[in-house]
């Protein structure tokens, strides 16, 4: 069928209250022709008892009760959508300072983001706030989304004073100006959402749906790395033991990065073990090649241990097998983090214990600067650390490699997670962009 070959591209909005973040979402599900006809119904009966003379398209997506009330989403949701072009999975993520944590999350997979301003505020605190924490997770392309332009009479002045602020800050975060796309609309009427308006004749870029359609994707999830060297982190051990297959041994789980032939020369980590793939499958037989984001069964040459939890790497470049981890935090739970406290993480397919060292430094992402040397990471809080493994683990820079340079700090008592962490310093460049405090 012709939807099997279209690609898939993961992204995320952001931006402050009242942006018209949920609009711009209700809107692309309308205009796709992604919401049932009894659901558009609804909405315009809504809107009428509301007074509004157009439909409110924010009732498509902020379906909580809590969430209509207060007029501000509350949790991260994910809405899925087609055009005949291209897939998507959209992270609607909150605009509200509190939910800090919940645009981290849904951010932390994305390969756009789209974040809003409303064209009478310009670029806000919260603005700030949200393109620090997409610098931070190294979301590769950004979209400022000018909103509301029909409220300052498409007044193209305006609207270019705020796309230059807006460099100045992608540029002192470490974005480069390919990775940047600035589009004027307005999500309540349309205009260059889906289709391109009439009423910005000065504008000659895509409308966002164009964007969307038409950025590269890097292969099947997105925000795996395609380009950089193989990881394979094992999932499960497969050995049906059956006289047919006796000596059967494969290695199950997602590629996280690069590409796997066979023949190719690998490492298993954290032991170190070399050996070369012998043959690479799928339930629908071997391939002759595999990328990241698809999920394959290894066969290795020689017969070595490599349980789950462990880690096959392209052997010419392996990452850094440590038990001492620098790392920065997205802290999500409500007790505060403090030196010395003793968690489980989880990394790829292990977990291991790990005691929490010193606190370097906090970031405060509404002025985006540095506190050095904090006492603790309350809620929401990003900062960096030192951590101690109990067992070594084979990490990558989340600079480098995504999904080898993430994890998770885990509560042993309730199996609660408490923070989503990067490995390295990823907020490098923001730091030699706005400094310290």
């Amino acid at each position: 069928m012709e939807s099997q070959h279209r690609d898939l591209l993961r992204f995320a909005t952001a931006g402050s209250v009242d942006d018209g973040k949920s609009t711009l979402v209700g809107r692309l599900l309308y205009d796709t022709k992604s919401v049932l006809a009894d659901q558009i119904e609804a909405v315009e009966r809504a809107s009428v008892d509301k007074g509004m003379s157009t439909p409110d398209l924010s009732l498509l997506v902020d379906g909580l009760r809590a969430e209509r009330e207060q007029g501000i989403t509350i949790d991260v949701a994910y809405r899925y959508f087609g055009t005949p072009t291209r897939e998507f999975v959209l992270a609607d993520t909150p605009g509200h300072v509190q939910y800090t944590r919940n645009t981290v999350t849904g951010a932390s997979t994305a390969e756009l983001a789209v974040l809003l301003v409303d064209a009478r505020n310009g670029v806000v605190a919260q603005t700030r706030r949200h393109a620090a924490v997409l610098s931070l997770l190294r979301v590769p392309r950004l979209v400022l989304a000018i909103n509301k332009i029909d409220l300052i009479d498409y007044d193209e002045a305006k609207i270019r004073d705020i796309e230059r602020e807006f460099t100045e800050l992608t540029r002192s975060l470490g974005f480069e100006a390919p990775s940047i796309q600035v589009i004027p609309l307005s999500a309540l009427v349309g205009d260059n959402v889906a289709g391109r308006s009439e009423r910005t004749p000065w504008y000659a870029g895509p409308t966002l749906l164009e964007h969307l359609e038409s950025v590269p994707v890097e292969g099947a999830g997105g925000h795996f790395a395609t380009d950089a060297p193989f990881r394979l982190p094992v999932q499960y051990v497969i050995r049906p033991r059956t006289d047919e297959l006796h000596d059967y041994r494969g290695y199950a789980g997602q590629i996280a990065a690069g590409t796997v032939r066979a023949g190719d020369e690998v490492v298993v980590l954290p032991e170190g073990h070399r050996t070369t793939v012998s043959e690479v499958r799928t339930a629908d037989g071997p391939l002759d090649a595999a990328g990241a984001g698809l999920s394959v069964t290894v066969l290795l040459a020689d017969d070595i241990d490599a349980p789950r939890g462990a880690l096959i790497a392209a052997a010419a470049d392996a990452p850094e097998v440590t038990s001492e981890i620098d790392a920065t935090l997205c802290w999500l739970a409500e007790k505060p983090l403090v030196p010395g406290a003793r968690l489980l993480l989880k990394h790829g397919t292990r977990t291991t214990q790990v005691v929490v060292g010193a606190l370097t430094s906090r970031l405060d992402t509404e002025a985006v600067s540095y506190t050095e040397a904090p006492e603790q990471l309350g809620i929401n809080d990003i900062g960096r650390v030192s951590l101690r493994v109990a067992d070594p683990l084979p990490v990558d820079p989340y600079a480098r490699i995504r999904t080898t340079g993430g994890f998770v700090l885990i509560d042993p008592p309730t199996g609660n997670t408490l923070a989503a962490g990067l490995v390295g310093d990823p907020l490098g460049s923001v730091a030699a962009g706005v400094g310290s405090s």
